[in-house]
């Protein structure tokens, strides 16, 4: 049993640093928005649809890197993902056209985040811990992400104020490129077949069946479209109204500061409560919180208020949301099943940060997408409140074979 415990204890600490690593250097991207549209000569739009085919291409890929790792572990996969987000890093501080920059910051990095954040690591951490503790060991990793995001932001303004756009990212490229290691130490091996397991296409098609499923996808495409577009765009949309970039970063860190609480509080509840219900309520509130933002003047204040309210919403779903999967069909293709709730969590992301850029570049402002962030707010609450957490009832072997 200890030695148990301890292997369980160091795959929590190794998966949450990795997924520290990974969303840490991803919630900087906002930072190179300006320097590099403004250094290219590129309106807003080419970096964020190199942003948002970034997070289309890991939507995409995520039900696949999510089935391997069910299949032959989370470790070859987080030392890969690890290797293509480094490659990403850098080809992206040498890009000076629209075509690298959405290979390199797009498909790269895509592909990189796939196999290096939430469906595997939590995929192996479902696998390993017991179903009672389970959605609070997903809430104290998903807040290590959160850590990430909160430690490693302001160290990524300093090397853009220090080292210019270009080498900055070179130095985030070498950083990256420590969940290679990380990776190949996870100690992560696929659930033991039993026999009341049911085969990878059986999985799917009974997911495909499940109504609740689909309203999950739905919901989580809403807290993509949310998220990602401020991480991207609150940075610019700041400076435009006279804030200073600095504003804007400490805003982010903020996020990431108190994201750790929420969404270890997240995971906490979700042991206790009804996780569809507190999702509804988040998404309400997450609403909430975007109209006082847009309605009241704006200053550094009201941001860096804005900043901690969404902080403790910002990735609060994330725990609830793989443990509704866990609890309703189990942790054997935890990660495939994961991985195609997050595909639509990443066309959402892609909508979001696509549609801020285009939109800027038309109108001049982020008005529309502020106010389409508000509805689905809406949406999303009602979404969920339909959804139910029963485990799927699946007959014995005995009972098919009778």
């Amino acid at each position: 049993m200890d030695a148990l415990r301890r292997h369980t204890l160091l795959l929590v600490l190794l998966g949450s640093l990795v997924i520290s690593v990974a969303m840490g250097l991803r919630h900087g991207f906002g930072l190179f928005l300006e320097p590099m549209s403004s250094d290219l000569g590129w309106g807003r739009g080419v970096f964020a649809f190199a942003l948002a085919l970034q997070n289309l291409i890991w939507g995409l890929s995520q039900p696949f890197t999510g089935a391997l790792a069910d299949r032959f572990g989370a470790a070859r996969v987080v030392a890969i993902g690890g290797l293509l987000y480094a490659l990403g890093l850098t080809f992206m501080g040498l890009s000076e056209s629209a075509l690298g920059m959405s290979l390199s910051a797009g498909v790269l990095i895509g592909l990189g985040l796939s196999g290096t954040t939430f469906s595997v690591i939590l995929g192996a951490v479902g696998r390993a811990v017991a179903p009672e503790k389970r959605s609070m060991a997903m809430g104290i990793v998903s807040a290590a992400g959160s850590f990430g995001q909160f430690a490693m932001l302001p160290g990524t303004l300093g090397l853009l104020e220090w080292l210019g756009w270009s080498a900055a990212l070179l130095v985030m490229g070498a950083l990256a490129a420590l969940m290679v290691p990380l990776g190949g130490m996870l100690r992560d091996h696929p659930s033991p077949r039993q026999g009341s397991d049911i085969s990878l296409g059986a999985a799917l098609d009974e997911a495909a069946g499940h109504r609740g499923f689909w309203l999950l996808c739905l919901g989580f495409f809403v807290c993509g479209f949310q998220v990602v577009f401020i991480g991207v765009h609150l940075p610019g949309y700041l400076f435009d109204n006279g804030i200073a970039v600095h504003v804007g970063s400490t805003v982010l860190a903020l996020v990431g500061l108190f994201n750790i609480l929420g969404t270890y509080t997240a995971g906490w509840l979700g042991g206790h409560f009804s996780k569809p219900r507190l999702l509804t309520w988040l998404y309400l509130i997450r609403g909430v919180v975007i109209t006082a933002f847009i309605v009241f003047p704006l200053s550094p204040a009201s941001a860096y208020l804005f900043g901690i309210a969404m902080g403790l919403l910002w990735l609060s779903t994330v725990p609830l949301t793989n443990g509704i999967v866990a609890t309703v069909f189990g942790v054997r293709h935890l990660s495939m099943l994961g991985g195609i709730v997050f595909l639509f969590h990443q066309l959402g992301s892609f909508m979001g940060v696509w549609l801020g850029g285009y939109l800027y570049d038309l109108t001049g402002h982020y008005d529309v997408v502020w106010q389409l962030a508000i509805l689905l707010s809406v949406v999303a609450a009602t979404l969920h409140w339909f959804i139910g957490e029963q485990p799927i009832d699946r007959p014995t072997p005995s009972e098919v074979q009778a």
